[in-house]
């Protein structure tokens, strides 16, 4: 083409521009790093939780099926059936009780137990 330069110089970065993009770019780190969950795996609620939910439901149905099958044994439906249900439902209750009662582990110690 032709050997003459341009009338007008490309304009160099504004060392502005170059300050800014680095507070940009550390202003995203640290909101990165801000958001990031600060819980690794499940919380220890979560886990209280799931293990209570777990103690009334396997009380229940298991006191469900024993009784039912004391019935079917025995022949004195529904008094089996009953009687199940209210020891499962008993049990599950004292289950939740005891395990309310007992003083949870110190963060040192579960981070021990658990890796």
């Amino acid at each position: 083409m032709s050997d003459e330069k341009p009338a007008r110089a490309p304009i160099q970065e504004d060392a502005r521009i170059d300050a800014l993009e680095a507070r940009l770019r550390a202003a995203r780190e640290r909101e990165d790093q801000r958001n990031r969950p600060q819980v690794k795996g499940s919380d220890a609620n979560y886990r209280s939780g799931d293990r209570a939910l777990a103690s009334l439901l396997g009380g229940v149905i298991g006191g469900l099926v024993i009784g039912f099958a004391v019935d079917a044994l025995f022949d004195i439906a529904p008094w089996g059936l009953l009687a199940g249900l209210f020891l499962g439902t008993v049990s599950a209750f004292r289950k939740l009780i005891l395990a309310a009662n007992t003083r949870p582990a110190e963060p040192d110690q579960r981070q021990d137990s658990e890796g």
